[in-house]
């Protein structure tokens, strides 16, 4: 075997042995710095989700008292879909625990409005649309922040045509209406914006 081709070998081993030197500390370097990151991340004393939530880590659990419908016309439904929306919301986008009373954190709610108005006229002088509202009064009291407590009123409603009845879309704007409700209620209570 002639020389020149053993050069060429080692030249050629010395290279790869440098490249992987190389590489191994380029890793190194980036485990160290997701090391870093991920533990400042944790350390912090909040924790942050994707949902828009921070809570402190000393916060586990969460109670929803039952919604009391009090507005003057009622819908049977309406306080089950609101009371279970809200431990819905909570459970999947905190990761807390439900108890049935006394949680870190608190809700006590009633239903205060339920209301079809008429709203605006055509050309014609004829009504053009009603408006469908719901009012949710909600009490938060947050156990471990006494700050961040509030008694604060939710509304939200949506217009819908007076060429369709009520009883046709009733259900599915309640279903709008308390999706949105119960956002507003999660965000007051859990984000920090």
């Amino acid at each position: 075997m002639p020389i020149h081709s053993n050069i060429k070998k080692n030249s050629f081993f010395h290279f790869l042995i440098s490249a992987l030197a190389h590489w191994h500390i380029s890793i190194l370097r980036t485990l160290c710095l997701v090391s870093c990151i991920l533990y400042l991340s944790t350390g912090c004393s909040i924790k942050y989700s994707f949902t828009g939530a921070s809570i402190s880590p000393d916060i586990r659990t969460f109670s929803v008292a039952y919604v009391q419908n009090q507005a003057a016309t009622r819908n049977a439904a309406l306080s089950d879909i609101i009371t279970e929306g809200l431990k819905d919301k909570m459970r999947s986008s905190t990761g807390l625990t439900l108890v049935n009373g006394g949680g870190d954190l608190q809700f006590e709610g009633v239903i205060t409005d339920y209301t079809t108005t008429f709203q605006g006229v055509t050309a014609a002088q004829v009504a053009a649309q009603y408006r469908f509202t719901i009012s949710v009064r909600m009490n938060f009291i947050n156990t471990k922040d006494e700050t961040k407590n509030f008694n604060k009123t939710f509304t939200q409603f949506r217009d819908y045509p007076v060429t369709e009845s009520f009883a046709s879309l009733e259900d599915g704007l309640i279903r709008q209406i308390t999706d949105d409700i119960i956002d507003e209620i999660f965000m007051a209570a859990v984000a920090n914006w």
